[in-house]
């Protein structure tokens, strides 16, 4: 790689760096509708950032909700295309008063930028649209075709984009998905995300009696609504953190060998693990899996929230009618959404205690995600993050769920490369959220590299 785009980096840094706080200036809070005006300011930004880089047929694009802005360089035939994603909206920065300095106001401090939407995902998906700028500024031209497709309901459900998508394959039509909105492994660890879990959410409403009653005069009769939720999701998953829904564990397969060996040689400690991140006294779930296959390759069900009878100050003796429990289930690789979600309700039938009605309401179901690491996007990816970070590159898992990627996996047939530049005490949706300035040069740099080696790899 030309050492000219290491130096073309080096001395706009500073420019770079200005651009992005006025990015993260902008309140872009995609779930309050007061900052309805701040989300259309952020979509103009990116869409001015992208004509200014040198990107083509920039437009906004309304939805139901949200603007989605799409641009294109397509002048590098026989080359390959990347898909450059990414969000402009961000999570509400509450509670205020943890903020060491406003949200909405970029400070660098120890050499991190602290705001809100720093690094998810407006500091990384802005080293694209600078990557892209710098490979133009040295060369006149871009080593592959690019596409970019930014949206700004990404913390609200991206329902807006999974519609564009699935209506648009054509327009998007790519080789390789790009998407920079996880983390490193560690500091100074290259690292590549290859599976993603799959995520079905539900809710359980349990009803009893036809109203509240008192509990002294119905007591030990009458059915509660509350103990009835209770006792059926007691029934869901044992102490062992094993799931007894009949068939839940029917298609989950285990990691690779290799895959399982890359992970042993992750500076990962338990004890830390326990310490710094979960903060309780003991780890709990299935004991004879690895803490890391737990969180990245088995299957989950999780109670998030429950609500019901009374809980203000003092007594009431009621018996309540109804209860509610927000819950989900984490899917692995080859577990089919509906199938899991017929088998719970067939579980949640013959397992609601008597006396009790229950209803299932899905609010959301998509499956696990995985990238196969031969692929050669993620290949040169691979050796470009390694060249620029002089590390091997690892590869790991993400517990959590990107639904984009499966959006661009069954419409457009791409493989994403989830390459991030993050760490992971970057507090995304904490108070002072932040990003390593020195990652945010390094991520351009790195994007550019890639760029590059796979226009030199891939002709079509």
């Amino acid at each position: 790689m030309s050492n000219a785009t290491d130096v073309f980096v080096r001395e706009n840094q500073d420019r770079f760096l200005e651009e992005l706080k006025d990015f993260l200036r902008i309140p872009s809070v995609s779930t309050l509708p007061e900052h309805r005006g701040d989300i259309d300011r952020a979509a103009g930004f990116v869409a001015k950032s992208l004509g200014a880089a040198g990107l083509e047929n920039v437009e906004v694009i309304a939805t139901a909700k949200h603007p989605l802005v799409y641009a294109d360089w397509l002048h590098a035939p026989g080359k390959p295309t990347v898909l450059c994603y990414g969000h402009y909206d961000v999570q509400p920065p509450d509670p205020l008063e943890l903020w060491v300095s406003p949200p909405f106001e970029p400070t660098i401090r120890d050499g991190n930028i602290y705001a809100r939407g720093s690094a998810d995902d407006k500091g990384q998906f802005y080293m694209h649209v600078k990557a892209v700028e710098t490979l133009r500024a040295i060369n006149g031209n871009l080593p592959v075709n690019v596409k970019f497709l930014i949206e700004g309901e990404e913390e609200v459900g991206g329902e807006s984009i999974a519609k564009y998508v699935a209506a648009n394959p054509e327009k998007l039509k790519a080789d390789v998905a790009l998407v920079s909105d996880t983390a490193l492994y560690a500091e100074g660890v290259p690292t590549l995300c290859i599976g993603l879990r799959g995520l079905v959410y539900i809710e359980v409403e349990t009803s009893g009696a036809m109203r509240d009653l008192h509990s002294g005069l119905y007591g030990g009769a009458a059915p509660n609504a509350v103990f009835g939720l209770i006792e059926l999701l007691s029934r869901v998953k044992g102490s062992n953190g094993v799931v007894r829904i009949p068939g839940f564990y029917d298609d989950v397969e285990p990691p690779a060998p290799a895959e399982k060996e890359s992970w042993e040689r992750l500076p990962f400690r338990p004890k830390d693990f326990l310490k710094k991140e979960v903060g309780s006294t003991r780890l709990t779930g299935e004991s004879k899996y690895t803490i890391l296959e737990r969180i990245w390759a088995r299957p989950t069900f999780e109670v998030h929230g429950i609500a019901g009878g009374f809980t203000g100050a003092g007594a009431k003796t009621v018996i309540p009618a109804k209860a509610t429990a927000k819950v989900s289930i984490r899917l692995v690789p080859k577990q089919d959404p509906e199938k899991i979600i017929g088998a719970f309700r067939k579980f949640v039938e013959k397992n609601t205690p008597k006396g009790i009605q229950t209803e299932v309401r899905v609010l959301s179901g998509g499956p696990a995600v995985m990238v196969n690491p031969d692929h050669p996007a993620i290949q040169v990816a691979a050796k470009a993050f390694s060249d620029i970070l002089g590390k091997p590159t690892v590869f790991i898992r993400s517990g959590g769920s990107i639904p984009i990627v499966g959006d661009f996996a069954t419409h457009l047939k791409i493989p994403t490369v989830l390459m991030g530049f993050g760490l992971p005490d970057d507090g995304l949706h904490s108070p002072n959220e932040k990003y390593k300035v020195e990652n945010y040069y390094q991520g351009i740099m790195t994007i550019a590299h890639f760029l590059d080696e796979y226009g030199r790899a891939g002709n079509h």
